[in-house]
């Protein structure tokens, strides 16, 4: 399970290092894809794999869902971590998450997020999103 909040800068190559705590869950190989809220998504291949069964099983005559599959898999990129622990974000993905220099790397239960530190402090400041109006939300969710 990933969790927790860490500050990382991205060199000149692209490349940033993955919290030492996430690698061994990670693996050597994962994939990482564009996320909702103009974050990145990073998945162990094991939750990669679960994900891309309920996408390959939504109907292909829903144009909803033929959108979201397209979204999903046209940004994922296989990656791999080098000795040091860093993984090069692929151009496409760091403009999409808008990631130049400073970054958060955030655990969410299945997966990682990779945010621009300014794209993640702009989220965390929205008012509609307070902690309180959410947690009732939930609650009629049953959680």
């Amino acid at each position: 399970m990933f969790i927790g909040e860490y500050q990382h800068t991205i060199d000149n190559k692209g490349r940033i290092i993955m919290p030492s705590k996430f690698r061994e869950a990670l693996g050597s190989t994962f994939i990482m894809t564009k996320g909702l809220d103009n974050c990145l998504f990073v998945y162990p291949q094991e939750e990669w794999q679960i994900l891309e069964n309920k996408l390959r099983a939504l109907p292909l005559t829903n144009r909803d869902a033929r959108a979201f599959v397209r979204f999903f898999f046209a940004g994922a990129s296989e990656c791999i971590l080098d000795k040091q622990g860093r993984v090069l974000i692929p151009a496409n993905l760091r403009e999409h998450a808008k990631l130049e220099k400073e970054a958060v790397i955030i655990g969410v239960a299945s997966r990682i997020e990779i945010w621009s530190k300014e794209e993640w402090n702009s989220y965390n400041e929205d008012d509609s999103l307070s902690y309180d109006s959410i947690a009732e939300k939930m609650a009629e969710l049953g959680i």
